[in-house]
């Protein structure tokens, strides 16, 4: 006979599969939190059980009069979530009734809980943070302190296992990459935190992964690429990125058969800082008209005038405007009705403004576990809010037809054209990146 699974363990289970995007997430934050919060309160109750026991699940011995184990009772908790359903273990034939001091303490604590569900999703937890939703009004903790250990201990090993998670499942088609500078040491200048995130083929947007380097260079910036190699991403068909050289310089490294696209909104706000206000509206429109036109030739022909006309007046605005124009038009190859979502690194950069917003309100989250936890927090939870791009059948023919076309110009580029299969694939060597010098390997 099969052994009946703890209840947490279904919880966690459905918790892992909501933040990896295999569960739908209609309500979103809400959905999240109410898993978390019921994570914690089974656990919790499993733990004191375990304590009044005397004896884990399918352990033998222990003191019999104690009494055992007689499956569980499911309860609701009324929190501002909603009613948060849980399932709480259930203690018969002891020399003393069992009445779990738990779930009466969380009948007034409710708002503690979900702090502390808010918290796990945010940036794990501490032994003091699960102690402190724990204790009762007279300051005695509910659990022993092995059992908060071995809370905290497994919950933030959930959070390790999703930073290592496969990413072989997802074809991404459009990867997006950008940093932020954060104080990851204390007392020492910013440094950059990486983060990326894909759609898929089939429409839906997928987190990929964090990084923190001492630096926004190139080396950086391709073991931050490998890493993600390493876990199964593929080659997408265009990766989006602000003007940082190390940025650019690792995506025509480690991305070489993917066409690559500058952010629009970075370059418009360069533009901006170098065009006189009186000058910038009908500038503004010109270039907008170029980054924004029908095909690339007439982008081209479109820029030729803003050239001809501001050139003498304006150079610096100008050079700028000159400066990776192709990489400005890239998306201009892609279906029509998916620019407006794959010219800017937009996306990421709202998640970074709610990331700070937290910084703000959360003390002591510097160093680089915190901050790691933080924005890995702001973004699951931004995550489930995402909604997916239409991908229409003749949609898909374009994009096959322009994956042809860049491994073509690949081929040509490198000599390779009539003997596809010594075309080189890049990898890294080490799935872990703990400096920012991952080696990368040529395979014919």
């Amino acid at each position: 006979m099969a052994r009946r699974l703890p209840a947490s363990m279904r919880t966690r289970q459905n918790l892992s599969e909501l933040i990896e995007g295999r569960l739908s997430a209609p309500a979103g934050r809400s959905e999240l939190v109410e898993l978390a919060a019921r994570l914690i309160i089974e656990e919790a109750l499993e733990e004191e059980s375990r304590d009044a026991l005397g004896r884990d699940y399918y352990e033998r011995g222990g003191d019999s009069d104690r009494g055992y184990r007689n499956g569980v009772r499911e309860g609701r908790l009324k929190t501002a979530e909603g009613m948060i359903p849980f399932s709480a273990p259930q203690i018969a034939d002891g020399k003393e009734s069992f009445r779990s001091a738990i779930r009466q303490h969380l009948k007034g604590r409710t708002e503690a809980l979900e702090d502390l569900a808010v918290e796990l999703l945010a940036r794990g937890l501490s032994v003091r943070d699960i102690e402190d939703a724990f204790k009762d009004e007279s300051g005695r903790l509910l659990l022993s302190k092995t059992a908060v250990s071995e809370i905290g201990a497994r919950l933030w090993a959930d959070y390790q296992e999703f930073c290592r998670r496969d990413l072989g499942e997802h074809e991404i088609i459009y990867l997006f990459v950008d940093g932020i500078a954060e104080r990851i040491r204390p007392g020492q200048k910013r440094e950059p935190v990486l983060a990326a995130w894909g759609i898929a083929s089939d429409g839906k947007k997928v987190l990929l992964g964090l990084m923190a380097g001492s630096k926004e260079d190139a080396e950086t910036v391709v073991a931050f690429f490998q890493d993600l190699r390493a876990r199964g991403l593929g080659d997408p068909l265009l990766v989006v990125s602000d003007g940082a050289p190390g940025i650019i310089k690792a995506i025509e490294t480690c991305f070489p058969r993917s066409a690559r696209q500058r952010c629009l909104a970075h370059r418009m706000r360069n533009l901006a800082a170098k065009v006189p206000e009186d000058q910038w509206p009908d500038f503004k429109a010109r270039v907008q008209a170029a980054y924004q036109a029908p095909s690339r030739a007439i982008a081209r022909d479109l820029a030729e005038g803003v050239v001809n006309d501001h050139e003498a007046e304006l150079p610096s605005a100008v050079a700028c405007f000159r400066d990776d124009f192709e990489a400005c038009i890239a998306h201009l190859r892609l279906p029509i009705t998916h620019r407006r979502a794959i010219r800017t690194t937009n996306l990421l950069e709202r998640l970074f403004v709610e990331e700070r917003r937290r910084l703000k309100i959360i003390p002591n989250a510097f160093g680089e576990k915190p901050v790691l936890k933080l924005m890995f927090g702001a973004m699951i939870r931004a995550a489930a809010r995402w909604r997916a791009i239409k991908i229409t059948t003749f949609e898909r023919r374009q994009l096959d037809a322009l994956r042809k076309e860049l491994d073509q110009d690949y081929e040509v580029d490198n000599g390779l054209e009539g003997n596809r299969s010594v075309a080189p694939i890049w990898f890294c060597t080490s799935r872990r990146v703990a400096t920012s010098k991952a080696r990368l390997v040529r395979v014919a």
